[in-house]
């Protein structure tokens, strides 16, 4: 065992110094395990051994990289064994061996003095005393020579301050401390070189976070922040040093006290910091603010002082460009705000909004802006840029998941909704948000991004979890509730109580004043929703809730648009009438007028034509109450939209028109919510199209005919066969009359190029909103799938299917088939489940007719991907069929031989026909399966009649 032994570390001796790089790591680490598995090898021997086999001097000099590598590997061996530490003379020898590998920097540049500095970190302060602070006083000593040097001493330093006390410092270099007005210059220049030198790691250099840790220690950090970081690093106009600065700055928040934090949250670093934030918004430009807000978010986290956290958001809520915080007001670094300092900082927000403070801001201008800047009031510019900010800051606040009380979010939600639409007169205690007076008042373009800021709140209220601790909250969070209070009221009930105040109040007005007709609505909305609230714990508690949340929502959006919301206000309350009036149901005909749901459908289709993406889940969220009480003809009215057949009728086109002007009204919002449209995707490509269509296009024959009538006028082609030209005057009046010609002709191209533009967008919004429409379906097939109304879906859906297959395959109109074909599977997914209806006596012939319709459809196509869905389809109502619980069946379920029924589960089931006509459909698939052994172009499949076999054996 012992020649064996002998022979291991021989060859792992060898290895260190191996020609192959990937090798020695790989032989130094099996070296280190061997001398940590036998303590008894001495360690001195093994360094000796290395030392004798990479010998430097000897060696030949193509060997010296070899020798070099061998030498540093297998100390490095020895350090990672655990061992080294323990044995003195063998430490000793390796830190000079390092020392002497130090000067082979063009092999191993500075991997031997990083070594000594992690060799040293894990050294007792009585070793390092005893055995290295002799041999490392020379590196200490010229420790503002490089950087290695200097990490060294900064390292013993804070390791052993019993051995590197000032006395020791001073008969070192010469002076007691390492951060003092005579070191700065050399200091400086030290980090700007290993900022450079370490520029593709992205993160701060090790010696500058212990320079930082060291000037803390030595009560110097306020030297060598403002004449070391600021005016001297900061003077380098390099990228590398800049953002070593940067990280200096985000690496000393924890480790600063409140006066400190505040000096360099003022500082030059800071707004060095905000230019580069705004300067670098190009996608190719290397962004550092989302490494900042990890500092942010760290320094918060681990931050138990309140004063020191509202400091450090303070600070960079107030680093303004123009008035504008460059800090990302949706940031949600707030999440780890202790709760009394979250409250504090919303209040300091509040004031801000009212009293803006440019004093205490620490505000630039970028180049460019300078160079920009017009003749406008300044101060009202950064005034409206930072309160927008705040606006936004405090909304966002409410979506974080920072712990907040039921009493915050609804004070935040007060503030924004009070100016976002109101103002106040003057001064009332009895409203809160009035009882402090802007310091400038709100102009009309701050009210209208206020508004959008606002309804973007509302969209996060309506999605906000159940907050509190008690038992009546968490029973709600259960039952995944959202949008409502601990005692179950909407947060949106509240803000119209709220707004209801302050309609009512003599000391504030409205933005866009109500006349009486508005008001009368108004009113009878909240008596409607008040008479809703009584009959909530009734057993239609769902359609309750509906109306009541749509008609909330459209009593705010009075104060954004009174007069567009009107005229769906006034529909909506006469619907909510017809809906719970006590009057007896009337048997309708043909004719008669639409019923309360086919109404409130109707309502719901033209608010998901909406850009605000907060009334389409509130509109689908409706829907998805009501429609249980949902009727054929409402169903028709959602169908006919995704009807690819009356895409040109009046009704689809006033859909479109409608859509298409909100979508330019609110082209410019940046609504809450924003917008999920891509109505202007691929817009410059297909007018690249239409330019060489252009290009490419013959001249017309009119255009030409017109042509030879202005040059014959001008005698100009009698002319071509003599010597003669025109005269000037001549000349002049041709040119005159062809140039005009030719701004006709202008015209008309520009205006087909229009009309095709209108028709090509007005194709992107019409199938845009048939997306939308189509949640509807998914909505009604996922909680109604027992209502026969089901069937009524399936053919619609298969016309989209076989048209969109049919028609070009630009990315929406896919993305329209893809959600359409995914629906269609929901329903044929039903096949494999319970969840079909399982009373069809009254359709029995109807159903048969559709199967057998279905079929043939799936025998004529010449396209297997779409015959496979029809041919699905009829699978499906063969289910339905076969497994509907009818009275008048007269095939009783068969059973199966005992030896038959072990093989097939759930025999007896499969073969109940219930109200199936077993002969009729025979003869159906019967014909289907000829057709597919027959034809050879046939584009039924071998898999469609797997399906059929397996899922229906008999």
């Amino acid at each position: 065992q012992e020649d064996e032994l002998k022979y291991t570390l021989k060859r792992l001796v060898e290895g260190l110094g191996a020609t192959r790089k990937a090798a020695r790591p790989g032989f130094s680490l099996a070296l280190a395990q061997v001398l940590q598995a036998f303590e008894e090898i001495p360690m001195c021997s093994v360094l000796e051994q290395i030392k004798e086999k990479h010998n430097l001097e000897k060696g030949k000099k193509k060997f010296v990289q070899n020798a070099a590598f061998g030498n540093f590997f297998g100390v490095m061996a020895l350090f990672q064994s655990g061992r080294l530490v323990k044995d003195r003379k063998a430490l000793l020898e390796s830190i000079q061996l390092l020392q002497q590998l130090a000067h082979h920097q063009a092999y191993l540049r500075d991997l031997p003095r990083k070594s000594i500095i992690d060799i040293i970190s894990q050294v007792p302060e009585t070793v390092f005393e005893e055995v290295l602070f002799g041999i490392l006083q020379s590196d200490l000593a010229s420790a503002f020579t490089s950087p290695d040097n200097l990490h060294l001493l900064l390292v013993g330093m804070q390791k052993f301050p019993g051995v590197l006390k000032p006395r020791n410092l001073k008969k070192l270099f010469g002076s007691p401390t390492v951060v003092n007005e005579e070191n700065i210059p050399r200091l400086v220049e030290l980090l700007q070189s290993v900022a450079k030198s370490e520029k593709k790691d992205k993160k701060l250099p090790s010696v500058a976070f212990d320079l930082l840790q060291v000037s803390l220690k030595e009560g110097a950090f306020e030297l060598f922040w403002k004449e070391g970081v600021e005016d001297g690093l900061l003077k380098e106009k390099s990228g590398p040093v800049s953002y070593m600065c940067y990280r200096l700055l985000g690496s000393a928040l924890p480790l600063l006290s409140l006066d400190q934090l505040q000096m360099v949250l003022k500082g030059k670093v800071m707004q060095h910091y905000g230019e580069h934030v705004v300067t670098t918004q190009l996608p190719d430009r290397f962004k550092f603010a989302p490494e900042m807000e990890a500092y942010i978010d760290e320094f918060l986290n681990s931050c138990d002082d309140l004063e020191r956290q509202l400091a450090v958001m303070i600070g960079f809520s107030t680093l303004t460009n123009q008035g504008n915080p460059v800090f990302s007001s949706s940031s949600r670094v707030v999440r780890h705000l202790q709760p009394v300092a979250l409250q504090r900082y919303i209040d300091w927000l509040k004031d801000m909004f009212l009293r803006p403070d440019l004093d205490c801001c620490l505000d630039f201008s970028s180049n460019r802006q300078k160079q920009n800047q017009e003749n406008v009031n300044r101060a009202h510019h950064k005034t409206t840029r930072l309160r927008k900010w705040v606006m936004h800051r405090l909304s966002t606040i409410i979506e974080s998941p920072v712990k907040k009380e039921e009493c915050l979010v609804m004070d935040i939600s007060r503030f924004c909704f009070f100016h976002a639409f109101f103002e106040a007169k003057k001064t009332t205690s009895q409203i809160p948000e009035a009882s402090v007076l802007p310091s400038e008042p709100l102009d009309e373009q701050f009210h209208s991004v206020a508004e959008n800021y606002f309804f973007g709140l509302l969209q996060t209220l309506n999605t906000l979890a159940v907050l509190g601790d008690t038992a009546k909250a968490a029973a709600l969070r259960e039952k995944h509730i959202h949008g409502v209070t601990a005692d179950g009221k909407l947060w949106i009930f509240l803000l119209v109580e709220y707004a209801n105040k302050l309609l009512s109040s003599e000391h504030v007005k409205v933005v866009k004043p109500f006349n009486k007709g508005q008001r009368d609505a108004w009113e009878r909305t909240l008596q409607s929703v008040k008479s809703l609230q009584k009959k909530e714990n009734k057993s239609d508690s769902a359609k309750v809730v509906a109306f009541q949340q749509l008609l909330l929502l459209m009593a705010i959006h009075l104060f954004k648009n009174p007069s567009e919301t009107m005229d769906v206000l006034s529909d909506l309350l006469n619907c909510t009438e017809r809906a719970f009036s006590k009057e007896p149901k009337k048997k309708k005909a043909d004719n008669a007028e639409p019923g309360w749901i086919e109404v409130m459908v109707e309502i719901l289709l033209s608010l998901l034509a909406q850009p605000s993406l907060l009334i389409r889940r509130i509109s689908r969220s409706v829907f998805v109450r009501i429609c249980p009480n949902l009727t054929k003809r409402g169903l028709q009215l959602i169908l006919d939209v995704l009807d690819p057949y009356q895409e040109q009728s009046e009704e689809s086109a006033v859909v479109v028109m409608e859509e298409s002007k909100k979508k330019i009204k609110s082209a410019q919002d940046t609504d809450e919510e924003g917008s999920e449209d891509s109505s202007d995707e691929g817009d410059t490509e297909e007018e690249n199209d239409s330019g060489e269509e252009e290009k490419n296009e013959e001249v017309d024959d009119d255009f030409r005919s017109q042509l030879m009538n202005v040059l014959q006028a001008g005698n100009v082609l009698v002319r071509d066969d003599s010597d003669e030209e025109l005269d000037d005057e001549a000349m002049m009046a041709l040119d005159k009359n062809i140039s005009a010609l030719f701004a006709e002709q202008q015209k008309r191209i520009q205006a087909k190029k229009d009309e095709k533009d209108r028709i090509r967008k007005e194709t992107i919004l019409r199938r845009d909103f048939k997306i939308k429409v189509l949640d509807l379906i998914e909505a009604f097939l996922t909680k109604q799938s027992e209502n026969p109304l089901v069937f009524d879906i399936i053919e619609p859906l298969l016309h989209v299917i076989e048209q969109c297959m049919n028609s070009d395959s630009d990315k929406q109109e896919v993305d329209f088939l893809q959600k359409t074909a995914n629906i269609f599977r929901q329903v044929n997914s039903l096949c494999r489940t319970k969840q079909y209806c399982k009373r069809v006596d009254d359709l029995q012939e109807d159903l048969h007719a559709f199967v057998e319709r279905l079929v043939k459809k799936a025998c004529k196509h010449t396209e297997s991907s779409v015959a496979l869905y029809y041919f699905s389809a009829s699978l499906y109502l063969l289910k339905v069929l076969r497994g509907s619980m009818s009275d008048k069946s007269s095939t009783p379920p068969t059973t199966l031989p005992e030896k038959q029924s072990n093989t097939i589960p759930q025999a007896c089931q499969l073969l109940s026909t219930g109200c199936l006509d077993m002969e009729r459909v025979t003869v159906i698939y019967r014909q289907a399966l000829t057709q597919f052994l027959t034809q050879r172009k046939s584009a039924l499949t071998s898999s469609m009649f797997y399906d059929l076999f397996t899922r229906f054996p008999v």
